[in-house]
């Protein structure tokens, strides 16, 4: 028995659903009812029985549903009297690539913790392909990141925007005028891509060597002020996100002739207990983002 099949239990039988307190914990709907399923085996207990299609307990079911909820309702009080001391402030590790954190950051963050200023954020930069892997290995509590990586089903995740990618060059560039921009028109020309752990790069590389192009990479970097610096000179290009590329009116964005699409959002590790600070920014980041 863990605190995390208590919670899901708990929330389950407070809804009567299981798609509703997957929904109000933000994880599958398997999750809960793997747990719902375990805590059963356990303690050789039937929890529920279904009644026009919600949960109902069972009699040996709200006996276990009472024990269950003092034991969390003891865990809240234990961890809300030591968030009260500054030195246990909850905090939330974080993992969002540089060009993102442009974003998405600090809008959000000063938003977050008007609202929530008992609850720190810890922000470490990280490419999306590394953010997974932290995430994954718990080292980092939520990723924000690329989420055309090709095991995003691998985690729990929820999408808050799309963008599509632009060609992005100084007024100088001999190709600023374009209005369109083919990526075959690239083979060649000298360009800019981010560190390797970039889903970004591995989209666009998939898509060089569908077309047999070769640009001529000058530089990977994810330091976006390195970047700039070299942009600005104008004999390099880079590809930016639309909302990025907002930010620099300085530079020139060309629109591709088949756009690249790309999608944002937070990942968790699947089967992990999502602990109140967790809980407090996604669904956060899902209002900010909806409103």
């Amino acid at each position: 028995m863990t605190l995390a099949q208590l919670r899901y239990f708990c929330t389950a039988a407070q809804y009567h659903s299981i798609t509703k307190a997957a929904e109000a914990l933000f994880v599958t709907q398997p999750t809960i009812s793997i747990a719902v399923r375990d805590l059963e085996k356990e303690f050789s207990l039937t929890l529920f029985s279904h009644a026009n299609n919600h949960l109902v307990l069972t009699a040996e079911g709200e006996e276990f549903y009472r024990k269950a909820y003092a034991i969390l309702a003891s865990c809240d009080d234990l961890q809300a009297e030591y968030v009260s001391l500054e030195r246990h402030r909850i905090q939330v590790r974080i993992g969002i690539p540089p060009m993102l954190s442009t974003v998405f950051f600090p809008e959000l963050l000063d938003a977050f913790h008007t609202k929530h200023p008992d609850i720190w954020l810890e922000l470490q930069e990280f490419g999306s392909v590394r953010c997974c892997d932290l995430v994954q290995d718990e080292i980092l509590d939520i990723g924000l990141i690329n989420m055309e990586i090709h095991n995003i089903d691998k985690y729990n995740s929820m999408e808050l925007t799309r963008d599509p990618l632009y060609y992005v060059v100084s007024p100088q560039h001999p190709l600023a005028g374009e209005a369109e921009l083919s990526l075959s028109m690239l083979d060649g020309q000298p360009l800019i891509l981010y560190n390797q752990d970039s889903v970004q790069n591995q989209i666009l590389q998939a898509r060089f060597n569908a077309l047999n192009i070769s640009p001529r990479i000058v530089m990977r970097s994810s330091q976006l002020q390195t970047i700039l610096k070299f942009l600005r000179q104008g004999s390099c290009g880079c590809f930016f996100y639309q909302r990025v590329l907002a930010q620099f009116p300085e530079l020139t964005g060309i629109p591709l002739t088949s756009p690249i699409m790309t999608k944002a959002g937070l990942i968790w590790k699947r089967g992990r207990f999502i602990s109140a600070g967790m809980q407090a920014f996604i669904s956060f980041c899902r209002d900010f983002y909806r409103s």
